[in-house]
């Protein structure tokens, strides 16, 4: 028998400050982490202890300032590559965001395709994986093609193994559904991709949050998440790539840090993460992140993911009670559940939600093409973490039944 996990909820919700405000005056049920989480008193002071005792500008100064905050900056690379079992460091570039991390791919990989080469991603892609392929192979006249999803949600076998060809150079693929929850088989996709000479990039903006990511075992080349949807401040991406894979790639921006030596003819590029590392990095951003991965490892990464599944079954097993409800995405899945009531847009049901001081999402959700792959303009999406409880979900049930009621269905 596997050992059972603890877990002190209260204890947790007591080191998110915003946990205990209101709204409405209703105590806040935040249900949104999927587009941006909370962050634990112990990120905030993390920043706030750079910004009070050696705010100071990296890889420049040799004075204390600067040591100390180029020690720290770099000590989160390391946090970064540990955390999803990189090499090291100098698999890790540190971006702005997942979007920023797959731009700076999509430019620099395109540009040594040829016409008529091959993109392959799916229809459940954010946008941040889908209108930079999309748009560059445009420019280069380069076949974009589309993975098909089945009616639970899932990517269809069938359409993997029809779009990944010979002439496929490029697989991005999301671990994790932001609308539908939806877990995909990266490792498998990948080992397709390899098999017919293709590079795998995969967006973990919606898994590295909830469950343990190890890169050499999914074996993908290359792997873009965001620091503010696990804890950590906005403004910090994360962009993981083998080795040989970014010794070889161009740099996506040009400019001051990421140069070795320049001369009136010709530049040298920095060492690796640094090449891609362009201008005055967002330094204490990337210290934030290295507090919330301390954060989340102190907790566990198992206990959480466990935790995100008994939060999901319990609003999955609550929304089904409800009459004239549509979820979307399969049984088995991230912390995500998007779903419609019958007559009733989205937005109004987010409106409604809001009185009663409960966050969720409603819209597109950034995946414009999957909702009309779905069939539906919008749906609401409530989202899970670690610092969520059964009686929020609960909250967030009485609140759905006053939507049916202010619109009579």
């Amino acid at each position: 028998m596997p050992k059972k996990l603890t877990w002190d909820v209260e204890s947790i919700r007591k080191d998110f400050p915003i946990l205990q405000r209101k709204v409405h005056n209703k105590p806040l049920v935040y249900l949104d982490s999927a587009s941006t989480s909370q962050k634990p008193k112990q990120v905030i002071e993390a920043i706030d202890y750079y910004y009070r005792n050696y705010n100071a500008n990296i890889h420049r100064s040799i004075h204390t300032l600067g040591e100390e905050a180029t020690e720290k900056y770099e000590e989160a690379h390391d946090k970064v590559a540990e955390f999803i079992n990189a090499d090291s460091y100098q698999n890790i570039v540190f971006t702005k965001n997942t979007t920023e991390a797959i731009n700076l791919l999509a430019y620099s990989l395109t540009a040594k395709l040829k016409k008529g080469d091959e993109i392959v991603i799916s229809e459940m892609e954010h946008h941040s994986n889908f209108v930079p392929w999309q748009q560059l192979a445009k420019q280069r006249d380069l076949k974009l093609k589309f993975i098909k999803i089945s009616k639970e949600g899932l990517l269809d076998a069938g359409s993997i193994n029809k779009n990944i060809t010979k002439k496929t150079k490029i697989v991005s693929i999301t671990h994790v559904s932001n609308v539908l929850g939806t877990i995909n088989p990266v490792k498998d996709i990948a080992k397709i991709a390899h098999e017919n000479g293709a590079l795998m990039v995969a967006d973990g903006a919606q898994s590295v949050p909830h469950m343990p990511v190890d890169v050499k075992h999914l074996d993908v080349d290359f792997y873009a998440f965001s620091g503010h949807k696990m804890l950590g401040p906005t403004g910090i991406g994360v962009l993981y790539g083998k080795r040989k894979l970014l010794e070889e790639m161009q740099p996506f921006l040009y400019g001051g840090e990421m140069i070795r030596e320049v001369k009136f003819d010709d530049t040298k590029f920095n060492d690796l993460p640094w090449k891609f590392e362009a201008g005055t990095m967002n330094i204490v951003e990337g210290i934030g992140l290295g507090a919330a991965i301390d954060y989340l490892n102190n907790i566990g990464m198992e206990q959480i993911q466990k935790r995100d599944t008994e939060l999901v079954d319990y609003a999955m097993k609550k929304l089904k009670e409800i009459k004239d409800i549509t979820i979307y995405g399969p049984e088995e899945r991230g912390a995500v559940v998007s779903f419609n009531i019958k007559g009733v847009h989205a937005h109004d049901v987010s409106q409604i939600l809001d009185s009663e001081g409960v966050a969720i999402r409603a819209g597109h959700h950034c995946c414009m093409p999957l909702m009309s792959v779905l069939g539906v303009p919008a749906t609401a999406r409530a989202s899970f973490y670690l610092y969520n409880t059964e009686g929020e979900i609960d909250v967030l049930i009485n609140g759905i039944h006053k939507v049916k009621k202010v619109f009579g269905v």
